[in-house]
């Protein structure tokens, strides 16, 4: 009986040993293996369903590609019917809560009428564009949107990799800067209207948010976590209101565009219920242009005369104090 069992023990052991060098092998074959990328069935309109007419002179079709954090993105894509040899282009998103097919549809389209082939996409959890949960955003996640969007773009046959820039529009044109920072793919870059979104979160319009409020902004918005992790489900922080506000200006002008036939759409964040409540943490945590000063490609900032925010002015300051790059800044 001894020796049985001690011949049991041992075979069990040679035998655990086995599946453990098995297991071993096949656990270090996975973690060997190149990471896939592999993009996400998405379903597109396949109807002309813009905010503004189809140009006449341009090609228009649906694309998808994949960002680094595996988020399948969908883009419309525009080419100059008459184009020779490999094209210069354009990347174009915002504003902030915006969908393609609104006023980054028409920048693209304006700007393949005029020679350059240009796409126009939906960021991450937003439009058209997979991830999960639908209507967050982050500061992250949003300027990665836009260097796959150039992944997507050098890799094309009718493309010179070599002019390749990129237009942020409101609260994009600060992920485009951001972007510019990091990417040194792109070659030049404008921002239109910019709002620094991480700036605008944290100090609030024209920076009037102290720091006691600041600190109340972040329990609220924690508190806010807690609810929603109870509730199953992330709480939506509102579009514009259906009725038109008098005042602020910049505000009745923002509903003047997202709430009527000019500009609302039915996947527009602005246009209906708007982004997910706790989205503005990682914003006012994580600055978005701290490394501004190390752009070697050109920038164009485009403003307005009144402006509801303080980057313009930022940004100008800082490119007098340190000249970080070529910097041209146009009021409108």
């Amino acid at each position: 009986m001894f020796k049985k069992t001690a011949c049991t023990a041992a075979f069990a052991a040679a035998l655990l040993s086995l599946v453990s060098l098995n297991a071993y092998a096949v656990e270090k074959k996975v973690m060997t293996e190149p990471s896939q990328i592999v993009s996400t069935k998405l379903v597109l309109e396949d109807k002309w369903d813009k905010v503004f007419p189809q140009s006449d002179k341009v090609i228009h079709k649906k694309v998808v590609f994949t960002n680094r954090y595996g988020i399948t993105l969908a883009a419309d894509l525009y080419i100059p019917k008459v184009h020779q040899g490999k094209m210069p282009a354009i990347a174009v998103s915002g504003p902030f809560g915006a969908v393609k097919e609104q006023s980054s549809g028409l920048y693209a389209q304006t700007m393949a009428e005029r020679g350059f082939l240009t796409i126009a996409f939906d960021p991450s959890f937003t439009g058209e564009s997979g991830g999960q949960p639908r209507y967050v955003a982050s500061p992250d996640i949003n300027t990665e949107d836009f260097s796959a969007a150039i992944d997507y773009l050098s890799t094309r046959n009718d493309v010179d990799p070599e002019r390749i820039g990129i237009i942020g529009i409101c609260g994009w044109g600060g992920m485009a800067v951001n972007a510019a920072a990091m990417d040194t793919r792109i070659k030049a870059s404008v921002a239109s209207t910019m709002y620094d979104m991480s700036r605008v979160n944290a100090r609030g319009y024209f920076d009037q948010t102290d720091e006691n409020g600041h600190y109340q902004l972040k329990q609220t918005l924690n508190a806010q976590r807690t609810a929603d992790y109870k509730a199953g489900r992330y709480s939506l922080a509102g579009g514009l209101p259906d009725a038109r506000p008098s005042e602020p200006q910049f505000f009745a002008d923002y509903w003047d565009y997202y709430k009527t036939d000019r500009g609302y759409h039915k996947r527009s964040l602005n246009s209906n219920g708007g982004w997910n409540t706790t989205s503005s943490l990682s914003f006012i945590n994580m600055p978005i242009l701290s490394y501004a000063s190390e752009i070697r490609s050109a920038v164009l900032l485009i403003h307005a005369k009144q402006l509801p925010s303080e980057e313009g002015k930022f940004l100008l300051t800082k490119h007098e104090l340190f000249h970080p790059f070529p910097l041209r800044i146009s009021s409108q």
